[in-house]
C-alpha cells in the first residue's frame, strides 16, 4: 500500500499547512463567559486545540483582541495566551476586525487566501470579518465547534449567513485531519495524536478558562 504523490500543498483545494492562515479573535474572559450556544468548557478545549494545531503545523497566525489597551476588556484567557505567547496580538476598538488597518494588513501579508477563522461571538466578531473577507476573494473556513454565540439561535443564524455568503463550515477534528492528511508525514504525527487527547479525548484533559489573568 502506498500513498499517491503529494499534491502541491500551495495549490491544493483542501487545507494544508502551506496554503492556509489561522485567525483567532476575542477569546477573552467576558466573551467566553457570555457564550450560551454550547458548553463553555468544551468551547475552550476546542479553540485551544485549534490554536495548538495552527502552531504545530506552522500556519501563519493572526491573533486579535478588542479593547485591552483601552482598559475596557481583559487579555485573552490563559490557555490561549500560553499557546500563542510567541505571536503578536492586534488589539483594536472595532467590532469588525476587518475594519482594523493593522489586522487587515497582517492577513494580507501572509499572501494566503484560505482563512481558518475563529471568533467570539459568532453573530458579530466572526460574521463581520468573514463577510468582508469573502467579498475580497478569500476562502473562509469556520470550525463551528470552536466558535460560539450568545444563544443557540444567534449562533445558528450567524453560521447560516456566512455559509450562504460562501464560507465553508468545518469542525475541529476535521481541521486536525485535513492538516495532517497522511500518517506517513511522521514529523507531525505525535502532535496530531496529542491534539485529540488534549481536546477531550480518552485522557479527558481539560483546559481551564475561569481565571481572568
Amino acid at each position: 500500500m502506498s500513498s499517491e504523490a503529494v499534491r502541491d500543498p500551495v495549490k491544493d483545494h483542501l487545507l494544508t499547512p502551506q496554503n492556509s492562515t489561522f485567525i483567532i479573535i476575542d477569546y477573552q474572559p467576558v466573551q467566553v463567559n457570555s457564550i450560551a450556544s454550547m458548553d463553555r468548557q468544551l468551547l475552550v478545549n476546542n479553540i485551544t486545540g485549534a490554536a495548538r494545531a495552527a502552531v504545530a503545523y506552522g500556519l501563519p497566525i493572526i491573533h486579535s483582541t478588542v479593547n485591552v489597551k483601552t482598559g475596557l476588556n481583559k487579555p485573552p484567557i490563559p490557555t490561549i495566551r500560553k499557546v500563542l505567547k510567541d505571536f503578536p496580538t492586534y488589539d483594536r476598538t472595532t467590532i469588525n476586525s476587518w475594519e482594523d488597518v493593522e489586522f487587515r494588513k497582517a492577513v494580507e501579508a501572509t499572501g494566503r487566501k484560505k482563512l481558518i477563522m475563529t471568533a467570539l461571538w459568532t453573530e458579530a466578531c466572526l460574521t463581520f470579518p468573514a463577510l468582508d473577507a469573502l467579498k475580497e476573494g478569500y476562502e473562509v473556513y469556520v470550525p463551528v465547534d470552536a466558535v460560539g454565540g450568545t444563544s443557540v439561535a444567534a449562533h445558528d443564524a450567524a453560521l447560516r449567513r456566512v455559509e450562504q455568503a460562501g464560507a465553508k463550515l468545518i469542525s475541529v477534528p476535521q481541521l486536525f485531519c485535513e492538516l495532517q492528511r497522511d500518517w506517513k508525514r511522521s514529523e507531525t504525527v505525535p502532535a496530531f495524536m496529542n491534539l485529540f487527547i488534549e481536546t477531550g479525548g480518552t485522557a479527558g484533559i481539560q483546559f481551564s478558562y475561569d481565571k481572568a489573568e
